[in-house]
């Protein structure tokens, strides 16, 4: 039985919820949370293929970049969302430029709702509003 759109929503929020929580106790709390605030407009303005690209290049073990990759990573290959990138296994980056035009609009569209309920989790989670800068 297919979930309901409320279910979906649900599922999507408390995912979100525990993806923040663990992004507010790393290391440097006020990088994710500004990354976080970031990713959906370089997604819009670049591509997902573009931004995760971004994001492979950027991260490091333990930083707010490879946090974010991670949880995106998990998110689109839990049970519940294995339609939207067919499950393949290997690098999240790899899959995403290897979709087809209609499942990669589908993933984009999952991420960017994965990131509004992320946005609103860090915000409320994580103390202070420090702009970092990439060089």
């Amino acid at each position: 039985m297919a979930k309901t759109i409320n279910g979906i929503e649900q599922g999507r929020a408390d995912f979100a919820y525990q993806c923040a929580l663990e992004g507010s106790r790393c290391t440097k709390p006020k990088e994710y949370k500004s990354y976080v605030k970031k990713t959906p407009m370089m997604v819009k303005t670049s591509g997902l293929g573009a931004t995760f690209a971004f994001i492979m290049s950027k991260k490091k073990d333990g930083n707010a970049w490879a946090l974010i990759y991670n949880q995106v990573d998990n998110w689109l290959k839990t049970s519940d969302n294995h339609y939207l990138i067919n499950n393949k296994n290997g690098e999240l980056s790899e899959i995403i430029i290897q979709l087809e035009s209609g499942q990669y609009r589908a993933v984009t569209n999952e991420v960017l709702a994965l990131f509004n309920w992320l946005r609103r989790f860090a915000e409320g989670l994580i103390e202070g509003d420090e702009i970092i800068q990439e060089p």
